[in-house]
């Protein structure tokens, strides 16, 4: 699957692991962890699920604001000195959340959070990644985010925690823990191949390797002005944020909605995202198969509708067998998908302005990930459950892969 077998030595794998580590940190205490921390705070304080989403928004909302000033910043001076500035201030942020005692003080912390894990999170590692790949670019970033799919199964460790420690131990001991393993992993980090006096993907092609398989024409590197006249960056950007609905309602709600509709506990409802994390990884891994050698446009338009059924099951669940089938569909779709994301913008528009065009698509991103749980708990704050919220993102979504279905390569 993966071509280190034969370019072991070369720096850029080297790269995809440490940022494999990061994305596993990030998932494990932050994205996946939040359902945990929703249920516990709202049954410390009595908080609104509306005003916890309005925390679980501010990461992606910081991250759109900053995002074309990052992406400028990234292709200017590189992404190795602003992960290591946000392991500094990821860490900080947890550590300000164990002491915390109002919701103003949980927004303080939590728009900590999400400025340390935008500066050391998916943003800069995926450009550190694509500088140093093009042929193997979709298996690199495959790799990449197979920690932000194993970050899942950490889940039910982290409601165990929070249930026999408590949530300022927990949230305390994350803190630490990424000081303790992020700054030896962002020091990894380098700039671009011919830094070290190497070539992208190692070297020239092996043809061997690659005879008999399709290759992707060359394009031209595009500018930002460029890329934005084009109807596909457009509608790969708003594909992207139509998946995002689901992605971050079921980040935020789905622990929650299992535990009030069908009555288990916080660490029961955890298994659940823990077999959704393993059809995630199952999902990674298949794209390092396919990734590089099948249309990603369509791939992505087939793992939408994969997103809809998942979330259907999980919206009108009524036992075990539905929870199986949510998490299934649902992981395999993320799993599969996510990668793409990057690959496709790369494969389109050239790797050279790749952080700002990152950047500006985050502006048009947010609308789902902001969205998708601020929509399903304003609504289940209005009907007293998730049905009505669920349904709504399950039809969007479903309605958003034919933007993937639209967005041809620019000619």
């Amino acid at each position: 699957m993966f071509p280190w077998s034969r370019q072991s030595t070369y720096y850029g794998w080297r790269m995809v692991a440490a940022a494999c580590a990061i994305q596993f940190l990030q998932a494990a205490l932050l994205h996946n962890a939040f359902g945990a921390y929703f249920v516990v705070l709202q049954e410390e304080f009595g908080w609104s699920k509306t005003a916890l989403s309005g925390a679980a928004a501010l990461q992606p909302m910081e991250s759109a604001i900053l995002g074309p000033f990052l992406g400028w910043l990234i292709d200017r001076f590189g992404p190795q000195y602003m992960i290591r500035i946000g392991t500094l201030v990821f860490g900080l942020g947890f550590c300000l959340l164990s002491t915390i005692n109002s919701l103003t003080g949980f927004y303080a912390a939590i728009l900590m959070v999400a400025l340390g894990a935008s500066l050391c999170g998916y943003f800069p590692l995926n450009v550190a990644v694509i500088r140093w790949f093009e042929r193997h670019r979709a298996r690199a970033l495959s790799f990449l985010s197979l920690g932000l799919a194993l970050g899942g199964v950490c889940v039910p460790l982290v409601a165990w925690s929070m249930q026999h420690f408590g949530w300022r131990p927990t949230a305390l001991c994350s803190g630490l823990l990424i000081w303790a393993t992020g700054f030896p992993l962002s020091r990894v980090f380098k700039g671009r191949p011919e830094d070290l006096g190497l070539q992208i993907d190692g070297g020239p092609p092996d043809e061997a390797e690659n005879k008999g398989k399709p290759q992707a024409p060359a394009g031209r590197e595009f500018t930002a002005a460029e890329a934005l006249r084009t109807r596909a960056f457009w509608l790969i950007s708003a594909g992207h944020g139509f998946a995002l609905l689901v992605v971050y309602g079921v980040n935020v709600h789905a622990i929650t909605h299992i535990k009030q509709s069908l009555g288990y506990s916080v660490t029961q409802a955890s298994l659940f995202i823990t077999l959704m994390t393993m059809a995630q990884i199952l999902g990674v891994v298949l794209v390092g198969f396919i990734g590089d050698r099948f249309e990603k446009r369509k791939i992505a338009a087939v793992c939408m509708l994969s997103h809809t059924v998942g979330l259907l099951m999980l919206t009108y669940a009524t036992g075990p067998l539905m929870l199986v089938a949510f998490a299934l569909f649902h992981g395999t779709a993320w799993g599969l998908r996510g990668p793409m994301m990057q690959a496709i913008r790369a494969d389109y528009f050239g790797s050279r302005a790749i952080g700002m065009i990152l950047g500006i698509s985050s502006l048009v991103i947010v609308v789902g990930q902001v969205g998708g749980p601020m929509l399903a708990a304003v609504l289940a704050d209005m009907t007293g459950s998730y049905r009505a919220g669920f349904t709504v993102l399950a039809g969007l979504v479903g309605c958003g892969s034919l933007f993937f279905v639209m967005a041809r390569r620019p000619r």
